[in-house]
């Protein structure tokens, strides 16, 4: 029997509100007094009232106090247009800090750049001075357009909040600088508009893939006169879809060399290591990195939360602790009852909607008028209930919002005073992006990181260090993966005929993969050149943020209203049949999941249960690329085909998560081809760790989770992009085996990484189960809330005997990573 551990898009990554035990008290908001207008309350009072009451001050496990950091001006480069400065003295700013000069002076020398320094520290500023005074210059040529300008973030709200902030600022320019937003938004009676006129035109990769490359001819007269690229949010381009964007950006490169443009690269990024090695990866073409931040900062007061142990007992009765959802719900409502204006980031949309849905029903008891001040935001929403939920953030209309990830990315959200992250982001750069996101103006912020029942948020909030005295993590990238170039390649010779000379551009694997295009007569050589051969788009033939497919519609049944989509990775274990699904504070049950049409057909209801999917996945060996010995033991890293099956789902009640039946489904198995690292033990190694057969699968089974667990703090990874297989007798190995693997056809990476840092990696592993102060294991530290076996077997002093053992053999010197 193989027990699993499923990366996201598998298992609803949300624990169910049934840990919600503990009862909120109300009673603190009679001694809190909301801000009075223009007084923002300082962080560390707030944080203060906040661990009042019973119980509250223990759950503060660390407290980091950042100084403030005075600012460092310089002066505009003379080439920015005396016009583009007045227009941003105009807006309030003098002088422009240190990093954003330097910024302009490289681009204005047409040397590509990124500026990688601190949330709030101006970056769109140090791009948009040189774009807009370029822009300017243009409009003055007595022919032709002019220059162009292309921006590019990976979320709509960013372009949205980007487009304001330009017109804002380009409104004394007249129209010398004409901005539009093209996305999947925007309207088809624009788009001519936008295609002709705009000369700022402001979009993301997926448009950028899907929208404008294989349509360049209509675009010519853009893309001739393209001269900057900018790139927000760098960071953001890793694994994956980084990997996919490389190769769109790739393709740009390519169609504008054809109109006779090379553009210069623009690129911001929160702070991270070698930003650029990063960038120069991700762009192709060499980059000037400017890291040292100029702008000043408020003191910021970082806080560690661990929610308290509850009287419940979860599976295999391992104890629990309360939710991060609960907790952060509550943290919201009392920041709201002292009239804070916060952010609460979650890691799921169901997350979001709960917290959310909690806040709001606790707030009525305090003041009616105050639930109407809190709202959800999440990817999946209708574009107009994004628009309107940004302005209401922007106007104050909104004291507090839930948010995903699709807000943490740039949006100025300008006034907030504190930030809620409910659970490990996954990255410490993530984590600074969403704490950044209070105090944007210079004022002192709070921010709380409450730990979810899991071994890395627990590691991390009993060893601070690890979040504070450690760098911040260097982006991973793997344009060559073949899974991602094959595709990308097509989709060149279809925009333009790919030649010899185009080969190098797309990197070294290029010239292997192309006899196996020809062979698949996806691509037929004529002469000098391979075309396209099919009718279809071949832009169609991935889909770069790599969720697998169409995404699925969710829709209402009695009305045929579109509520919103989901992932299509995501829809065998979140919209089954049977499901509980969540949207903007209503709870729907999913009747039918149609997988040829991609459609969920949900009606309202509010059943008492919430639901979690069950699978099973088996894992076979392709290829070993390196095996090493670790004594007795081998560490292999090769590839893998993992096939998944979710075969039922469990509805848990809402209040105590009491199990209160199994339905089976009948969905489809998925197999994914991917990178893996594996380790093995003898029988030897086996008796000299006292694990005893009956023993073996809960050990290997416990030592499979931990680790996925613990892995992003050394494989620069999410948690939610791997998965892990763990058997006591493999077909393959013929041994007790555990695989950790990355979640994406082809590989991210990440179990590359794992394997070159294995050492360290099970160190950490073996820590964090020892240090728990659970009896026989909970999900702080070998229980996994998404498990496909219902974390059953697990045993957790076995799991600490066999990695004991193990280590023993690891080598002095381990293999360096390429």
């Amino acid at each position: 029997m193989a027990f699993n551990h499923l990366p996201a898009g598998v298992h609803d990554a949300l624990s169910p509100l049934s840990v919600r035990p503990v009862t909120h008290s109300v009673s603190m908001a009679h001694n809190q007094i909301p801000r009075q207008a223009g007084i923002r309350p300082s962080p560390r009072a707030v944080l203060g009232r906040l661990s009042t009451g019973a119980g509250r001050g223990t759950r503060i496990t660390h407290t980091e106090h950042l100084p403030p950091r005075p600012g460092t001006h310089a002066q505009w480069p003379s080439a920015i247009r005396p016009e583009v400065i007045d227009a941003i003295r105009a807006a309030g700013i003098e002088r422009p800090w240190a990093h954003q000069a330097r910024t302009a002076e490289h681009a204005l020398r047409g040397e590509s750049v990124v500026v990688a320094t601190g949330t709030a520290s101006g970056k769109s500023l140090a791009y948009l001075a040189p774009v807009l005074s370029t822009l300017l210059d243009g409009a003055e040529e007595p022919s032709g357009r002019g220059a162009t300008a292309l921006y590019l973030s990976p979320t709509k709200a960013l372009a949205a909040d980007q487009r304001r902030a330009v017109a804002g600022l380009t409104a004394p320019l007249g129209t010398g600088v004409r901005a539009a937003v093209y996305d999947g938004d925007t309207p088809v009676e624009e788009r001519e508009w936008v295609r002709q006129y705009a000369n700022y035109v402001l979009t993301n990769p997926d448009m950028l893939h899907r929208g404008i490359l294989p349509g360049h001819p209509r675009w010519s007269s853009f893309l001739r006169a393209l001269r900057y690229v900018v790139i927000d949010e760098c960071h953001t381009y890793r694994g994956v879809f980084g990997s996919h964007v490389a190769q769109v950006l790739r393709r740009l490169r390519r169609v504008c060399a054809r109109y006779g443009s090379s553009p210069v690269f623009l690129l911001a990024s929160a702070t991270a290591s070698d930003p650029a090695v990063a960038a120069g990866r991700l762009t192709g073409v060499p980059v000037v990195e400017i890291t040292e931040d100029g702008s000043p900062r408020g003191e910021v007061v970082f806080a560690l939360w661990e929610p308290p142990l509850t009287e419940l007992h979860g599976e295999q009765g391992a104890p629990v602790r309360r939710t991060a959802t609960a907790e952060s719900a509550d943290l919201l409502t009392d920041l709201a009852v002292q009239g804070v204006r916060t952010v609460t980031f979650v890691r799921s949309r169901r997350g979001a909607e709960l917290i959310a849905l909690i806040a709001q029903e606790r707030l009525a008891e305090v003041d009616r008028s105050l639930p109407g001040r809190i709202a959800a935001y999440r990817g999946g929403y209708l574009p107009e209930e994004r628009r309107a939920l940004e302005r209401a953030l922007h106007s104050g209309e909104l004291l507090g919002l839930a948010a995903t990830t699709a807000l943490e990315l740039g949006m100025d959200i300008a006034g907030l005073d504190a930030v809620v992250v409910a659970g490990y982001p996954g990255t410490r750069a993530s984590l600074w992006q969403q704490a950044g996101r209070a105090g944007r103006t210079g004022e002192g912020a709070l921010a709380i990181l409450v730990a979810r029942d899991d071994p890395l948020d627990t590691y991390l909030v009993h060893h601070p260090d690890a979040l504070f005295r450690q760098p911040v993590e260097s982006t991973v990238l793997d344009p060559d993966n073949p899974y991602v170039l094959a595709p990308h390649l097509c989709a060149a010779a279809a925009e333009l005929p790919l030649t010899e000379p185009d080969l190098e551009l797309f990197g070294p694997a290029t010239t292997e993969l192309m006899p196996q295009l020809e062979q698949r007569k996806l691509l037929r050589r004529r002469a000098t050149a391979w075309h396209w051969t099919h009718r279809e788009r071949a832009a169609d033939l991935t889909d770069i943020r790599g969720a697998g497919g169409s995404p699925v519609q969710v829709v209402e049944a009695a009305t045929g209203r579109l509520l919103g989509t989901v992932d299509a990775a995501a829809a065998h274990t979140t919209v089954h049949e049977g499901a509980v699904h969540l949207h903007q504070g209503r709870s729907y049950l999913v009747r039918q999941l149609d997988l040829d049409d991609s459609v969920a057909l949900v009606e309202e209801a509010s059943p008492p249960y919430s639901t979690t999917a069950r699978d099973t996945t088996a894992i076979s060996i392709l290829e070993t690329t390196t095996e090493i010995p670790w004594g007795d033991a081998r560490l292999c890293f090769g590839s893998v085909e993992v096939t998944n099956q979710v075969v039922s789902f469990l509805r848990r009640k809402l209040i105590t998560g009491e199990v209160l039946g199994e339905s089976k489904l009948d969905l489809p198995p998925r197999t994914l081809r991917t990178r893996a690292v594996w380790w093995t033990v003898t029988e030897d190694q086996l008796e000299e760790a006292r694990v005893h057969p009956q023993a073996l699968g809960g050990a290997l089974h416990a030592a499979e989770h931990a680790s996925i667990g613990i892995l992003p703090l050394f494989a620069t990874c999410d948690r939610w992009d791997i998965g892990g297989v763990s058997i006591p007798l493999h077909p393959d190995t013929l041994l007790p085996t555990v695989f950790v693997y990355d979640g994406h056809p082809g590989g991210a990476g990440f179990a590359e990484r794992a394997f070159h840092t294995a050492a360290r990696w099970l160190a950490a592993t073996r820590e964090a189960i020892a240090a728990c102060e659970c009896e026989a294991g909970c999900p702080s530290c070998i229980q996994s809330p998404k498990c496909g076996n219902g974390n059953d077997p697990l045993d957790k002093k076995a799991a600490i005997r066999l990695l004991t053992t193990l280590l023993a053999g690891a080598p002095e010197h381990p293999p360096a990573a390429e």
